[in-house]
C-alpha cells in the first residue's frame, strides 16, 4: 500500500508540476522528451531486434551482439544527458563542454566497429544489417546536430556514412546489401536533421519573443520610475533650492543680530509645509485609479503578455457617465484584476465588459485558463494589508457596492463588481482606507 501511495503521490506531483509550467515551458519539456525519445524508439526496435538473429551463430556472434546492445544503451544514455546542454548551447544561453563529445564519439566508433564484426562472421541478416546502420548514428546525432552548422553536420555525416560502407565492403557485404544501407543512412542522417533542428529552432524563437515581453516589462517599469522621479524633482526641486538661500540668509541675519531673520524662517516653514503638501498631491495623483486609464494599462499590459484582450463599454455612459468616485472604485477593481490575471494565470483571452443599469454599474473582468490558477485574493494575495479581494470589497463597500469573484465552469475565472450610482459614505464618516494596488497600474509586475 505504501509503494501504491508512492506512485500515485508521484504521478500527482508530476501533474501537479505539469499544470504549473507556462504554456512555453510545456512546449519546451514537450520537445526535449520526444527528442530523448526518439533515441530509445530506435535503440529498442531497429537497435535491438535484429540482434536475435545472433542467438543461432555461435558465442562469438552473441559476444558481439551484446557487446554492440551495450554501447549502444550506454550512448542512449549519455544522448540524453547532453540534449539539454545542446539546447542551451544552440539558444546561447550556456556553452557546451566539448569534452563531453569525446566518451560519445568513441562509442559511436565502438558500435561501428561491432557491427562491421557482426556483419563479418554472419550473426546479422541482411534485413537485420540494414536496421542496424539505420539505429547507428541516431543517438549521436540528435544532440550533435545541435552544436554544429547544417553544412558541418552534413559533411561529417558524408565522411561517416563512407567510413561505414567502406568496411562493409572490405569484409564481404555484397553490393545489394551496400546499397540498402547507403540508403539507410541518407535517410536516418535527414530524419535527425529535420526532426531536431527545426523544433529547436521553434523553440528558441518562442524563447526569444518571451525574453522580448520580459525586456518590455522590465522597460515599462524603468520608464514609470522615471516618470515619477522627474515629477517629484518638478515639485522639490525649485522649494527645497529656496529653503536653502532662505535658511542661509537667515544664518546671516542671525549672526549679525538683524531681526528679519525670523521672518526668513517663517517664510522658510511655509515653503516648507507647501512643499509637504505638493508631495502629497504627486503621490495622491499616483496611487489614485482613474478608470479611463487603467482600462488603457491594463489593455496594454495584458497583449504585451501575449494576452488578447476585449473591452465593452468603456466608451458608452457606464464608463464615462458614472460619478468620479464610482470610476475610481472600478478603476481599482481593473488594475487588481489585470495584476492577478498575469501573476496567477496561464490565460490566452480576457474579456473587460462595463454595464450601466438603472441605479448601478457593473464591470466584469474575465479570463480563461484557470484551471491551473490560484483564486483571486487567495492567501498569498491578501495579508491583512487591504490588498487583492479584501482591499477591494472594503473600497466597494464604501460606496454600498459588491464584490463577488470565482470560477465559471473548467477553464474560466470571472470578478465582478457593482457599484452604485449614488456614493454612500461610510457610517462613522470616514473616508474607506486607500489598498495599496498589487501592480502600478501601466507596468507589468517585476516579480512574473
Amino acid at each position: 500500500m505504501k509503494g501504491l501511495r508512492g506512485v500515485i503521490g508521484r504521478v500527482r506531483g508530476w501533474r501537479r508540476g505539469w499544470h504549473e509550467r507556462s504554456k512555453l515551458q510545456r512546449i519546451d519539456l514537450y520537445t526535449r522528451v520526444t527528442l530523448c525519445s526518439v533515441t530509445w524508439f530506435f535503440a529498442v526496435s531497429w537497435g535491438l531486434l535484429p540482434l536475435g538473429d545472433a542467438l543461432d551463430e555461435g558465442p562469438v556472434a552473441l559476444a558481439l551482439a551484446g557487446a554492440f546492445l551495450a554501447a549502444n544503451i550506454a550512448q542512449s544514455v549519455l544522448s540524453n544527458r547532453n540534449v539539454a546542454l545542446a539546447f542551451d548551447d544552440y539558444r546561447g544561453t550556456t556553452p557546451f563542454p566539448p569534452g563531453r563529445l569525446r566518451l560519445p564519439v568513441v562509442l559511436q566508433a565502438l558500435m561501428t566497429g561491432l557491427l562491421v564484426a557482426l556483419a563479418a562472421v554472419g550473426g546479422v541478416q541482411e534485413e537485420g544489417l540494414v536496421l542496424l546502420v539505420l539505429d547507428l548514428p541516431v543517438a549521436f546525432g540528435i544532440p550533435y546536430v545541435l552544436l554544429v552548422p547544417v553544412r558541418t553536420f552534413l559533411l561529417h555525416s558524408a565522411g561517416f556514412s563512407a567510413v561505414v560502407l567502406a568496411l562493409l565492403a572490405a569484409v564481404g557485404v555484397p553490393g545489394g546489401l551496400l546499397f540498402g544501407a547507403f540508403v539507410s543512412l541518407v535517410v536516418v542522417v535527414l530524419l535527425v536533421l529535420v526532426s531536431a533542428r527545426p523544433s529547436v529552432w521553434s523553440l528558441s524563437v518562442m524563447w526569444q519573443a518571451e525574453e522580448a515581453r520580459d525586456m518590455q516589462a522590465r522597460l515599462a517599469v524603468a520608464e514609470e520610475r522615471l516618470r515619477f522621479g522627474r515629477d517629484m524633482h518638478d515639485v522639490l526641486g525649485r522649494n527645497l533650492s529656496v529653503i536653502a538661500l532662505k535658511s542661509e540668509l537667515a544664518v546671516e541675519l542671525a549672526q549679525r543680530g538683524n531681526p528679519a531673520a525670523m521672518d526668513q524662517m517663517v517664510e522658510v516653514q511655509r515653503i516648507a509645509r507647501a512643499s509637504q503638501q505638493e508631495v502629497r498631491d504627486v503621490v495622491r495623483g499616483y496611487r489614485e485609479a482613474d478608470l479611463p486609464t487603467e482600462l488603457m494599462g491594463a489593455q496594454g499590459v495584458l497583449q504585451a503578455a501575449g494576452i488578447t484582450v476585449s473591452v465593452e463599454g468603456a466608451d458608452g455612459p457606464a464608463g464615462i457617465g458614472a460619478p468620479a468616485a464610482v470610476q475610481a472604485a472600478l478603476g481599482w477593481v481593473v488594475r487588481e484584476t489585470a495584476t492577478n490575471v498575469l501573476r496567477h494565470g496561464d490565460p490566452r483571452h480576457c474579456w473587460i465588459r462595463l454595464a450601466r443599469t438603472r441605479d448601478a454599474v457593473v464591470l466584469e473582468v474575465e479570463n480563461d485558463g484557470a484551471g491551473a490558477t490560484r483564486p483571486l485574493g487567495g492567501a498569498d494575495d491578501d495579508d491583512g494589508g487591504g490588498s487583492g479581494l479584501a482591499g477591494l470589497r472594503v473600497r466597494l463597500g464604501a460606496l454600498g457596492g459588491s464584490l463577488s469573484a470565482g470560477a465559471v465552469g473548467d477553464d474560466l475565472f470571472r470578478v465582478t463588481a457593482t457599484v452604485p450610482l449614488t456614493a454612500r459614505p461610510d457610517t462613522d464618516g470616514r473616508p474607506a482606507p486607500s489598498p495599496e494596488p498589487s501592480a502600478a497600474p501601466s507596468v507589468l509586475p517585476e516579480e512574473r
